[in-house]
């Protein structure tokens, strides 16, 4: 981006008196003072710690200009200050204000399970012929989304936004915030069913990602989801479904997997083969999603298969790293939900390995009433007969510990503390060889990343 202070004061109703700063040129923004960039505006905002106390850190790190809450009275003197009533808001209009200067199109993504990697290919596929920004990491929140759209180069055509919720009315806002040209539900799982209740609850939150969408704008989702159908019958904008069923427009066919890849055709291109640097049934839906976009926005299909096959993901998803004894590890721990959690089991366990498979499953959060029997659940999905060795971590996998040594009592089961990572990473260590494989999977919270990052000390991807 590139402003001009007087500008941003005007985008956020400011009414500071700019005849000595106006013409002060703003280059980013950024909300946490360590990040900012020579040319930054700093967005003070108030959370754990109140952004304003970090003001001399921001102008010691680039911003030339602050955002400031009105009812402060320490405003830094000699420093460019736009007062306005509160930063956030300040930050979101700021962000509405630029979304319709530049004016790209919207491609906005949300789902219980895979929309990281569903926004990384559908990025990926539409590069391939429009100047593309996405959402960076897990910026897709209420400061992510603006910060997302502030984040556009002034040349930027497409703009591929995820979006995240733990409660109801927060995928309505954003998609007001961004007025979508394409509304994206990958599926529908159990996350954050502790403040929904029900899937229903969860099916009628994601479906106000909708809710800003354009008269003329499309929705693309899950086909092979009965509570997405149902809903989707309310809209009167287009629709397109994807899955693997052959009701969806655009379903798979010829699904092949090796170790770290997975190959498949499609009904729409049968003579095209795709290939995912990534394993798992779930992943192909993912890719599907994608497709879906770009036959909307008309990328050519061997064009879609380059971009597909070297998509760039965010790290933790589905990773295959090596650890140091040389054990390939399926990396995914940045989240964790039952759907999630089985899906990765049954294509972990499908992988070919000389050595042995070993599982190491963190609790699931934001669960409710039903954790318990959530994880209990997962049972169903590991087959002693392709695992050799389970660690679970959590107190909620103790109910997975019952249900298998009830269900499987020949699998050996470990379970540790979450405050005992050190331990199991010490077991782990001593049980791994270069012939071997393990899934790390586990919610955030869980902080497996901790054992990952022990398992490949200095070794290399």
């Amino acid at each position: 981006m590139k402003m001009q202070l007087a500008e941003i004061a005007h985008a956020v109703g400011a009414i500071n008196d700019f005849e000595q700063w106006g013409s002060v040129s703003v280059t980013s923004v950024a909300f946490d003072s360590r990040h900012l960039q020579p040319g930054g505006l700093f967005i003070p905002l108030t959370g754990e710690h109140d952004g304003h106390q970090f003001i001399q850190s921001a102008i010691d790190h680039g911003a030339v200009a602050t955002l400031w809450a009105r009812d402060l009275a320490s405003a830094p003197a000699d420093f460019p200050v736009i007062q306005v009533d509160d930063s956030l808001k300040a930050l979101q209009t700021l962000a509405q204000y630029y979304l319709s200067k530049i004016n790209p199109r919207v491609v906005a993504v949300t789902g219980s399970n895979g929309k990281t990697t569903t926004k990384d290919m559908i990025a990926a596929v539409l590069s391939t012929q429009f100047n593309v920004t996405k959402t960076h990491a897990n910026f897709n929140n209420e400061i992510g989304v603006p910060m997302t759209v502030l984040s556009m180069e002034p040349n930027t055509e497409m703009l591929v936004v995820e979006m995240g919720m733990d409660r109801p009315g927060q995928l309505d806002f954003l998609s007001q915030l961004v007025s979508p040209d394409l509304a994206l539900i990958t599926m529908i799982g159990e996350a954050h069913i502790e403040f929904f209740g029900t899937r229903d609850k969860i099916a009628d939150a994601k479906m106000e990602i909708t809710h800003g969408l354009s008269d003329d704008g499309v929705f693309v989702f899950n086909g092979d989801e009965p509570l997405l159908r149902e809903r989707a019958t309310e809209l009167t904008q287009r629709q397109v479904t994807f899955g693997q069923q052959g009701t969806d427009d655009l379903f798979a066919t010829d699904v092949t997997g090796t170790p770290t890849t997975t190959s498949f055709t499609t009904n729409q291109w049968p003579e095209v083969t795709f290939t995912i640097p990534m394993i798992g049934t779930y992943n192909v839906n993912n890719a599907l999603a994608a497709l879906s976009v770009a036959m909307l926005y008309r990328i050519r299909p061997e064009s879609a298969k380059q971009a597909l096959a070297t998509v760039s993901l965010t790290e933790n998803r589905a990773e295959w790293v090596t650890s140091a004894s040389g054990a390939a590890i399926l990396s995914d721990v940045y989240n964790s939900n039952p759907t999630a959690a089985k899906e990765v089991l049954t294509a972990f366990s499908q992988t070919p390995v000389t050595g042995q498979r070993y599982v190491v499953l963190g609790d699931m959060l934001e669960l409710g009433d039903q954790a318990d029997a959530m994880h209990a659940s997962l049972a169903s999905a590991i087959d002693a007969t392709k695992i050799d060795h389970v660690y679970l971590v959590g107190p909620h996998m103790l109910a997975l510990q019952a249900a298998l040594a009830q269900q499987q009592p020949q699998l050996a089961v470990s379970h540790y503390e979450t405050t005992d990572l050190a331990t199991l990473t010490v077991d782990l260590q001593n049980q791994l060889t270069a012939d071997d494989q393990i899934l790390l999977k586990g919610s955030h919270g869980i902080h497996l990343e901790q054992v990952l990052a022990s398992l490949q000390d200095s070794s290399e991807n």
